[in-house]
């Protein structure tokens, strides 16, 4: 990327004094600073990544940020995605994102796109960008942000976290190597859970998301080496950090269009493990009620969710199993005696895990009935007292 155009920019008294710890480094200096108000940077979504970089980068004195997500802020996003707060919750996080930019910032441009992003807008929303950093949390956007800034030319400063891990790099920077060098192939669908799924500690993504927001800083400013051609990876719970060498691959496929990315990823848009269900019988949870409350004789309900779900909340009367036995085999043949002579149910928090263990059951011989929506729907639904998380 070229260095923002700084010629007719100018710092009021106010920023002087609000960026003046950046006025007296060396390395940034005056005009280190209005390289930042001069810079446009795009940050597609407003999660545990979007939150630390977008308030580092407003802090920083970028001039104009664009904000890409379509999602509403969840009681459950507070423990990491700390650029929202309580009172914003139901609320479209873009505008809790503009909200708190603005009291961080005023002199900082938001554009907001709420909006999924799609092939059919990618290349026009990313456009105007100078730079564009990845906070989203799934492979089709992934790609799809990858394959956009290839075809633009833009730099994608890339971060990525699950449980207590987290990586980062710069894609497509000076020649540089891509996300397809990385993962030229996406995993096969359900194969990485979701932080949904899995979990995250909370200030793991504040770490990656600042080490995102140092690179983007880095770029606009040409000050350092960026971590183009190194792939960070950080383990919280030793607090190791170690790098991997990363070079452009001769094999990657050649991006010359963009394409349609849910179906590159099998994923279709749905639960993981539900694009393969096909015409797996399922049940509501009004109907299970119902059927829990004759309380049949011949009922099997499993949760297929981890341990530590299972302490957060439960439907009264299910046997926990956990996906992961299931799909080693190992609980197979207890499976195979608990429902015997039973009608067998399963459920998990919305449907996709329980839909996979079915799946790995008919391979035994093994039928049952998947519980749409899972407990989130029980909660909804059937019991506001079992908690939704």
């Amino acid at each position: 990327m070229l260095p923002p155009d700084t010629s007719g920019v100018q710092l009021c008294p106010d920023e002087v004094a609000r960026f003046s710890r950046h006025l007296i480094l060396p390395e940034v200096g005056m005009e280190g600073q209005k390289r930042l108000k001069a810079a446009s940077v795009l940050c597609v979504g407003t999660g545990g990544l979007g939150s630390p970089l977008l308030l580092y980068l407003a802090a920083a004195g970028v001039g104009r940020l664009g904000i890409v997500d379509f999602d509403v802020v969840d009681t459950s996003n507070l423990q990491r995605q700390v650029i929202h707060g309580t009172s914003w919750v139901g609320k479209p996080k873009i505008e809790s994102a503009k909200h708190r930019i603005a009291e961080i910032n005023p002199h900082c441009q938001v554009d907001l796109y709420e909006t999924a992003l799609t092939s059919d807008n990618a290349l026009e929303i990313i456009a105007p960008y100078d730079i564009v950093c990845d906070g989203t949390d799934n492979f089709p956007t992934r790609y799809l942000v990858n394959d956009a800034c290839v075809l633009l030319g833009k730099p994608n400063v890339y971060g990525s976290i699950f449980r207590f891990e987290g990586q980062a790099t710069v894609f497509n920077y000076q020649e540089g190597p891509n996300y397809r060098d990385l993962f030229p192939e996406p995993p096969p669908p359900g194969m990485v859970p979701s932080c949904a799924e899995g979990g995250v500690v909370g200030v793991l993504p504040g770490i990656i998301g600042m080490i995102q927001a140092t690179e983007t800083v880095k770029l606009i400013t040409g000050i350092g080496t960026t971590l183009s051609g190194r792939l960070l990876l950080f383990d919280a719970l030793k607090m190791a950090f170690r790098e991997l060498k990363l070079r452009p691959s001769p094999d990657r496929p050649v991006i010359d269009r963009l394409v349609d990315y849910q179906e590159f990823c099998g994923v279709g848009g749905s639960e993981p493990g539900m694009e393969e269900a096909g015409a797996m019988d399922t049940i509501s949870v009004t109907d299970l009620k119902a059927l829990l409350d004759a309380q049949p004789a011949d009922l099997l309900l499993v949760d297929v969710r981890n341990p530590p779900e299972a302490e957060i909340a439960v439907i009264p009367g299910a046997v926990l199993i956990p996906l992961d036995r299931i799909e080693s085999g190992e609980a197979v043949e207890e499976l195979r005696q608990l429902a015997a002579g039973k009608r067998l149910y399963m459920h998990c928090k919305v449907g996709g895990r329980s839909a996979k263990a079915l799946i790995a059951l008919q391979r035994h011989g093994i039928e049952g009935v998947n519980v749409a929506g899972g407990i989130n729907a029980w909660s909804r639904e059937v019991d506001e007292a079992v908690a939704l998380y």
